[in-house]
């Protein structure tokens, strides 16, 4: 059983007058019953936490489930033990005073020298060495054991045997490894310091279990189980305790067996997930738009629809058209819908250059005519689909026949689309598109690894330049101090001892202090200051010409540095953009940002702009459309939970872009709102077409992309 806090955990009992037909929760992996759901889930979350460790090998960090796994593995490898070992292995084992992991290599170190019958080594044989196995020892003279090998081949069948000596043969590795014999210790003992291997197992392979010479001072058995002298005068001390507190103390010790309250490792999943005092202040979460014209569990096939026409236009020759536009188009209940006739034609065309089925059919109508799809004839071709793939939506064929697509429901028109978009991802076509779009993708981020990895190598090198120039730039540092601090030293020197020295034509003139007067010393030291002062004059005028040069010449090195780092960024930056645009470009599939705690998720077309909720059972659909909703959202998300987690991670990652889509879009639902009112607000003498109204825009559609 795993231990919690080195400590052996019970398992739950079964509940009292349990009736075989009463619904209970189930732990899988200990079979433990709970009446209440409550208990279940937290046994399960106890269970679910890494504070478990295996009994066996002392792994720690573990779940409940994995160390019972871990135990069940190291239980096969200690079963596996070879017999002939364990009486010399346990014999080392009993009563040690070792550490398990000082004892384990003190145990390799002499399984490695002994050798017993079935053991497979190497062996030398003719100046070469071979594999063998011993099958017999022959141990007649003690000084000289000899033993009865079989030759192996590659495939270990026995090839011969022979006689042979201990100094012929030899060991390539360990026969186990110190996990192995670490775990076998522990299973074959029931306590450390020092080490006691149970009274059976030393009964079977005739351990004695006397005490040495050196522990019995220090040990004694109570109940059949060894007990240290320190534990013993604490029971003869605490002796005098009444029965009250021995009752007390042993509710205590039982006690210890229940499950203890462990910090909680987030995230976790998020229906566990319960309400904790540092928990943020969560906002309420919005209730999603669902103003759809289409039913709503019809959203799911409008997406889907849309998202594959727009994605794949340029396979298709179809102008792109935006989600209302689609929606509205659905809803509309005349014949002759120019978006919807263009998808269709679109769809129709793909199946015809690739599905013999649909040729064969296409021709047998034109009659080895040229096959045209047109505002007329698309209904003719609808039918002949219909016929052939044997969908529900079949019925509805004598309604098509007699010009009347416009009265078929939401679910009939999204039904056929559906079944067509399907039928045009099986084709070769569309197949081989997508194998060029998933190497340009290849491609796409094989450049940018590589950019990635010059401008890395770039850095390095600079950084290293850099260093090296630090270094020499150090040194001559160093020994320009070094040379002031010597000249300042010789000034000094030569002022300490009263001395003052002029150069003139090469000859030196001295004075010494103190022979002459105090007039003779002011004036000396007038002279001396006016000259210094002139000097020092000098200097100052020189060395700001020169300084006024050098900060010039580095300000234009640092405009220079920091213009061409502004431009590198900016290319970074751009380069960087360019790639995310790329990849969006060749998209391959849509998928979720996410899913919430409850299940629902939550997908975000950029074309669209606005972040659609799923529920769990895809009946429901919502929207959120404004900035002020997704910072909601985001905030009302609870990042102890897994999948909120994960979601509030791919928000803010794609934050600024979604953002950006649902300003843009909100501003041209804005203007498109302006624009109806300013519709609504002319004269009747004057009143608009329907056309021209801002509502009615798919009415204008055109497909720019159409085949001639």
């Amino acid at each position: 059983m795993p231990l919690l806090k080195k400590k052996q955990f019970s398992l739950a009992e079964p509940p009292k007058d349990l009736d075989p037909c009463e619904l209970v929760y189930q732990v899988r992996f200990t079979k433990e019953i709970f009446r209440d759901y409550q208990e279940y889930l937290n046994r399960i979350n106890l269970y679910r936490q890494r504070v478990w460790v295996c009994k066996v090998t002392g792994k720690t960090s573990l779940t409940y489930e994995e160390a019972l796994v871990s135990e069940k593995r190291a239980g096969e490898k200690v079963q596996q033990f070879p017999k002939e070992l364990m009486a010399p292995v346990l014999r080392i084992i009993q009563y040690s005073m070792l550490s398990l992991k000082d004892l384990a290599i003190t145990i390799a170190e002499k399984l490695q020298k002994h050798l017993f019958v079935g053991a497979e080594l190497y062996g030398r044989k003719e100046n070469d060495v071979f594999a063998c196995k011993i099958t017999k020892v022959l141990d007649e003279d003690p000084e000289k054991i000899q033993y009865e090998v079989a030759w192996l081949d590659k495939n270990k069948k026995v090839m011969e045997h022979s006689l042979v000596s201990r100094e012929d043969l030899m060991q390539k590795k360990v026969l186990f490894s110190r996990n192995v014999l670490k775990s076998f210790i522990r299973d074959s003992t029931y306590r450390s310091a020092p080490w006691v291997i149970h009274d059976k197992l030393a009964q079977n392979h005739g351990i004695s279990t006397d005490l040495p010479e050196e522990l019995r001072g220090q040990v004694f058995f109570k109940d059949g189980l060894l007990v240290c002298n320190k534990k013993r005068r604490k029971i003869e001390e605490d002796g005098k305790i009444d029965k009250e507190a021995g009752k007390n103390k042993r509710k205590k010790m039982e006690g210890d067996d229940e499950p203890m309250k462990e910090p909680i490792k987030y995230p976790i999943d998020d229906l566990l997930v319960q309400p904790g005092a540092d928990d943020p202040v969560f906002t309420d979460r919005p209730s999603p738009s669902r103003d759809f014209n289409v039913p709503l569990d019809c959203v799911g096939d409008l997406l889907m629809v849309w998202d594959f026409c727009s994605s794949f236009g340029r396979l298709l020759h179809l102008w792109p058209f935006s989600l209302e536009d689609f929606e509205n188009a659905i809803c509309h209940k005349d014949r002759n819908v120019i978006l919807l006739v263009e998808t269709h034609s679109a769809l129709f065309r793909l199946l015809i250059k690739d599905n013999d089925e649909y040729l064969l059919a296409a021709r047998k109508r034109n009659q080895n005519q040229k096959l045209k799809i047109t505002l007329i004839n698309w209904t003719e071709y609808l039918c002949d689909f219909l016929e052939i793939t044997k969908l529900p939506e079949s019925n509805y064929r004598a309604t098509i026949k007699r010009g009347h697509y416009g009265l078929l429901d939401a679910h009939a028109k999204l039904g056929i689309l559906k079944e067509l978009v399907n039928l045009a991802l099986q084709t070769d076509i569309f197949r081989e598109k997508l194998d060029n779009l998933i190497e340009e993708r290849q491609e796409i981020g094989a450049t940018k690894r590589g950019e990635a990895l010059e401008e890395a190598r770039k850095k390095r090198e600079e950084k290293e330049q850099l260093k090296a120039e630090a270094d020499s730039n150090g040194v001559m540092d160093q020994q320009f101090l070094e040379s002031v601090e010597s000249a300042a030293e010789n000034d000094n020197h030569s002022i300490q001892n009263g001395h003052m020295e002029k150069k003139r034509n090469g000859k030196i003139l001295s004075s010494q202090q103190g022979n002459a007067s105090e007039n003779c010393e002011d004036k000396l030291a007038n002279t001396t200051s006016k000259k210094k002062a002139k000097k020092l004059n000098l200097d100052v005028e020189v060395q700001p010409d020169n300084g006024k040069d050098s900060s010039r010449k580095e300000g234009l090195k640092y405009l220079k540095d920091d213009k061409k780092e502004g431009t590198e960024k900016r290319d970074k930056e751009q380069r960087r953009e360019f790639y995310e645009r790329e990849m969006e470009k060749r998209v391959i599939c849509r998928n979720p940002l996410g899913k919430d705690r409850f299940y629902n998720r939550y997908l975000w077309f950029p074309r669209d702009g606005r972040m659609f909720i799923e529920s769990s059972d895809s009946k429901e659909w919502g929207y959120y459309s404004s900035k002020e909703e997704l910072d909601a959202l985001m905030g009302s998300l609870n990042i102890k939970g897994e999948r909120e987690w994960a979601l509030k991670k791919q928000l803010e990652k794609f934050y600024g872009k979604i953002c950006m889509e649902l300003q843009k879009r909100s501003k041209e639902l804005a203007h498109k709102i302006a624009a109806e009112e300013a519709v609504l607000r002319r004269s009747t003498r004057v009143r608009a077409p329907p056309r021209e109204n801002p509502a009615n825009a798919f009415l204008r559609y055109v497909n720019k992309w159409k085949e001639d």
